[in-house]
């Protein structure tokens, strides 16, 4: 991977991880009736769903920082473009409520990290590995 690729890639995670804890972080913070003012979803599934993604802005960054299990942020990158795809369905279902095009485009900023950071993984582990004739 080349240096502006993994900067890119850290200045895409660093966003993404900010724009996560802010949004989980209110979902676990605000009052259940707000929560549901606006979607008719139940209250315990958001509070799950701020929960993931406040667990899923860790994984983005505390792999990479601290050096260990790298393999949990394309992981986290993944669970978190699944909410996103929740996400845009529910406000596609829901016309009223909001535009579907900023869970999506994050959707797909999550799915880049994902790819960039499985690529660096797949090819720091072809040099690591021990095929079975060297073990």
């Amino acid at each position: 991977m080349t240096k502006k690729m993994n900067y890119a890639l850290w200045a895409i995670q660093i966003l993404l991880a900010l724009l996560y804890l802010f949004a989980g972080s209110a979902k676990l913070i605000l009052p259940v009736a707000e929560l549901t003012r606006q979607i008719a979803l139940p209250g315990v599934f958001l509070r799950f769903i701020g929960g993931c993604e406040v667990l899923g802005a860790c994984g983005l960054m505390l792999p990479g920082l601290l050096r260990r299990r790298r393999e949990l942020t394309p992981a986290a990158a993944i669970g978190l473009s699944i909410i996103m795809l929740g996400a845009t369905v529910v406000l596609v279902a829901n016309p009223g409520v909001g535009s579907p095009l900023m869970p999506m485009a994050v959707g797909l900023l999550d799915g880049l990290v994902a790819w960039g950071r499985w690529n660096d993984l797949k090819q720091n582990w072809r040099g690591t590995c021990l095929s079975p004739s060297q073990s």
